[in-house]
């Protein structure tokens, strides 16, 4: 395969990749994070190598771009970002407990956690889940490959179904933007239509 037809190929595939994207799931996971948004609820997010970019591009996004006037801020948390508590408690009580330790101290019941792993099987990744699911709050997983064991450990999985780590992580970056686009687009026509409850993330993207 020459190099214009490798880049064709990848692009085909990918394009057949995100007609699969569970659009429900999606949804599901716009509307409890905009609730999350209107109660005050902290939302966490964590991933490893690639998936700490987009886990750091994620929170920048959310506190950042969804800003509305009369809106409350999202309340939101990297938990890839603060290298000296990340190295110490890497360091000290071993990497699978670097996400975990650094939650323990705020997370809360009801609380959101977001984890972004491509294979699904990051020790760290699963037990900072672990904690989540043990103090009640809802987990959502960013997963591809087959899942792994965090798509079970999860209260709702969004599943990339591929098994190209590329296209994998492409598409966490990509279901990131259309989330916090939705989430920008539904306090905009909430204020528009003077509505008390936000318009749900299922009647814009239809």
């Amino acid at each position: 395969m020459n190099q214009n037809q490798h880049i064709s190929q990848y692009i085909f595939d990918l394009k057949q990749t995100l007609d699969m994207l569970p659009l429900d799931r999606i949804a599901q996971a716009i509307d409890i994070l905009q609730e999350a948004r209107l109660h005050g609820r902290q939302v966490f997010i964590m991933g490893n190598g690639g998936s700490a970019s987009t886990a750091s591009h994620f929170v920048c996004d959310l506190s950042k771009n969804t800003r509305q006037p009369g809106w409350p801020h999202f309340k939101v948390i990297g938990l890839a970002d603060n290298m000296a508590s990340f190295s110490a408690f890497a360091n000290d009580e071993g990497y699978a407990s670097v996400f975990a330790q650094q939650m323990s101290p705020f997370i809360q019941p009801d609380d959101i956690v977001i984890a972004i792993s491509t294979s699904g099987n990051s020790p760290n990744v699963l037990e900072g889940v672990a904690l989540a699911n043990q103090v009640g709050a809802y987990t959502i997983g960013f997963t591809g490959f087959a899942g792994g064991k965090l798509s079970s450990m999860v209260d709702l999985d969004v599943h990339v179904p591929s098994h190209c780590i590329e296209h994998v992580e492409d598409i966490h970056l990509m279901l990131e933007h259309l989330m916090v686009s939705v989430l920008r687009q539904s306090a905009t026509l909430t204020l528009k239509m003077d509505k008390v409850q936000p318009v749900a993330a299922s009647d814009i993207l239809g």
